[in-house]
């Protein structure tokens, strides 16, 4: 790479502090600018993507154009294939799989916990109105920063019935982020991350929504110092891991992952896979919403599209495995009752 990466966000934006934090890492050079991408985007004229999210990364496309583009897991990809100098994916396929594995459920799984928190209590919505309009520049005019309040937080929280936080799954959504957290500090006391030594692309994943969680909204972040200092000080700790030398840090071995990493993913199956599974059949049967169960109790939300391509991106990774990786990995697709997704 002969230029710094540019890169649009937002420090509210789990997604960006995903990224930013993995090219930090990486030790990839980077520029990253603090606002709106639609906005940022027409000051350069450069064409918009056809939804500008954060992060919006700015790429030569095959043609050495600059082109806007979002979406952090193929990006992270992308950039594994300019430089392999210190990656986030682990060498063993069936490894990565969970890796892959842990990154989804951690980007569309605990960002329901991100927005659910964020928007559904007064204080924390009020927090976050406040807060991301000037997060991309303290100067905002006093009338500016009220309209923007007003902006942020309707087109938000209109957004909850797509990310499923109403008051029918708020129990649900709140028992789960409490045993993820109790889950992650029985875990930290025995690995540093989650495959091993060293961070992997569903360690930031995680982070990025955390970051959040913990270092953004009120809520969220009295409940996990109660219950897992541990989670706290990995996220201060994940912010920037450039120093971390990693020549002789190793990802853990398959047949070797910790009985806490197990109960991790028997919690994504708890939860996420019941989740994919009602979606997915919602979106064959052109039904704009569905119901179900998940850990006993009632979900209702709206159909998600964009969800229904995670799980077949989940499958199609699975079946790029060797049939012998594959039967590497049933036993503990199986025991943990992920095998479902598949």
């Amino acid at each position: 790479m002969s230029k710094p990466i540019q890169l649009i966000g937002n420090v509210g934006s789990p997604y960006t502090r995903k990224m930013l934090s993995l090219l930090r890492y990486r030790r990839i050079e980077h520029a990253i600018t603090w606002g709106d991408p639609s906005a940022e985007l027409d000051k350069l004229g450069i064409p918009k993507p056809k939804l500008a999210f954060m992060p919006t990364f700015i790429l030569d496309n095959e043609k050495g154009e600059a082109e806007a583009v979002c979406d952090s897991t193929p990006i992270l990809r992308r950039l594994e294939k300019l430089s392999q100098k210190r990656s986030v994916l682990p060498d063993d396929p069936a490894l990565n799989f969970i890796n892959y594995l842990l990154e989804d459920y951690a980007d569309e799984w605990c960002t329901k916990f991100m927005f659910h928190y964020r928007w559904h209590f007064s204080a924390d919505a009020d927090n976050a109105g406040t807060q991301l309009p000037l997060s991309m520049g303290v100067t905002l005019a006093e009338d500016s920063l009220q309209q923007f309040k007003a902006f942020f937080s309707e087109r938000q929280i209109g957004r909850l019935g797509y990310v499923g936080s109403n008051e029918i799954t708020a129990p649900v959504i709140d028992a789960s982020f409490r045993r993820l957290l109790q889950l992650l500090e029985a875990h930290f006391a025995r690995l540093p991350y989650l495959l091993g030594d060293k961070p992997s692309s569903a360690d930031f994943a995680l982070f990025g929504q955390l970051s959040q969680l913990i270092g953004f909204d009120p809520t969220p972040r009295a409940i996990a110092y109660d219950l897992s200092p541990r989670t706290v000080a990995w996220v201060s700790i994940m912010e920037d891991q450039s120093g971390l030398e990693t020549e002789k840090l190793q990802w853990s071995e398959l047949d070797e992952l910790p009985e806490t990493l197990k109960d991790i993913l028997r919690e994504l199956a708890k939860t996420y896979v019941p989740a994919l599974l009602a979606n997915a059949e919602a979106i064959k049967h052109h039904h704009l919403e569905w119901q179900t169960q998940i850990d006993g109790k009632p979900w209702k939300q709206a159909s998600f599209p964009y969800q229904n391509k995670c799980l077949h991106w989940i499958r199609e990774e699975q079946k790029k495995l060797s049939t012998q990786d594959q039967k590497r990995l049933a036993d503990l697709l199986s025991e943990t009752g992920c095998d479902a997704l598949l």
